[in-house]
């Protein structure tokens, strides 16, 4: 059974958008992270609204049942858009951040949807030694070493920082940090569900969903990230038609380092 995944719904009070994005996020976010963007979105262009979505194991939605999978969260996905086409009109475009880049491609075939964003994510299976310079897989081996609870926010962030991390990812992990039921603060992640989700990450290859019939793929490159080398970036530059490239000046946090212009890609090319 599909997980219920937990959303947030951007939208104008002066005007019901005539059709949805769905957005979702990178490995250890959630929807909010992207929740400036979106405002920024809709206000450019109002006849589009935008829901955030937390996939499995992520922010506020359901953990969900084994196996942590791309083709799960893909499901998961499915059942969210066909109640919100039921509630609030059709989602048109589905838009992903790095590990929500390969959800949203898997569930490009599951969903009937005119767009899929995929945000400097590549399509590959992958090394995950590859992603040490991105400290995805770093972070996941530092979190299992540190302790599940907190006296406070910033004993955390220091001790990532201590690691030789950046302050800025720190405290952006540190929103995973949250009060449990007796007022604890404890780190909401399930770590072994993480490693799961990541070793299917990188075991998925999704060239296929890419570049299969359907609707368009807006694929979004970060021109100072290592996430899409030259091998990915010759196989694009030969895919279909409904395949298009963006390239943004910005490393993989696109949405930290270069806000506007991805607000920018959003509001010129949403149909």
């Amino acid at each position: 059974m599909p997980a219920r995944l937990h959303h947030e719904r951007i939208a104008r009070s002066d005007t019901s958008p005539a059709s949805w994005l769905a957005l979702t996020h990178g490995i250890y976010g959630a929807g909010s992270n992207w929740r400036s963007i979106a405002r920024k979105v809709n206000d450019r262009r109002p006849e589009w609204g935008v829901v955030l979505v937390d996939l499995r194991q992520h922010g506020r939605s359901e953990p969900g049942e084994p196996p942590h999978t791309i083709g799960a969260c893909a499901d998961d996905l499915r059942a969210l858009i066909a109640t919100l086409g039921a509630e609030l009109g059709p989602v048109r475009a589905i838009a992903g951040h790095s590990f929500g880049g390969k959800v949203v491609l898997a569930a490009r075939s599951l969903v009937d949807v005119a767009q899929t964003w995929v945000l400097d994510a590549s399509p590959s299976r992958r090394d995950p030694s590859h992603d040490r310079q991105n400290v995805v897989v770093r972070v996941l081996e530092l979190m299992e070493h540190l302790p599940r609870r907190w006296a406070q926010r910033e004993d955390f962030v220091d001790a990532v920082v201590a690691d030789g991390l950046d302050v800025g990812l720190a405290r952006w992990l540190a929103m995973n940090v949250v009060p449990d039921p007796a007022g604890d603060l404890v780190l909401r992640l399930d770590l072994a569900a993480l490693h799961a989700m990541l070793a299917d990450y990188y075991a998925t290859d999704l060239w296929d969903a890419l570049e299969a019939p359907g609707g368009d793929v807006e694929i979004v490159i970060a021109e100072r990230s290592p996430v899409l080398g030259a091998p990915e970036r010759g196989r694009l530059a030969a895919a279909p038609p409904h395949v298009h490239v963006h390239t943004i000046d910005a490393g993989h946090w696109l949405h930290i380092d270069a806000p506007a212009a991805v607000v920018d890609l959003f509001a010129a090319h949403l149909p």
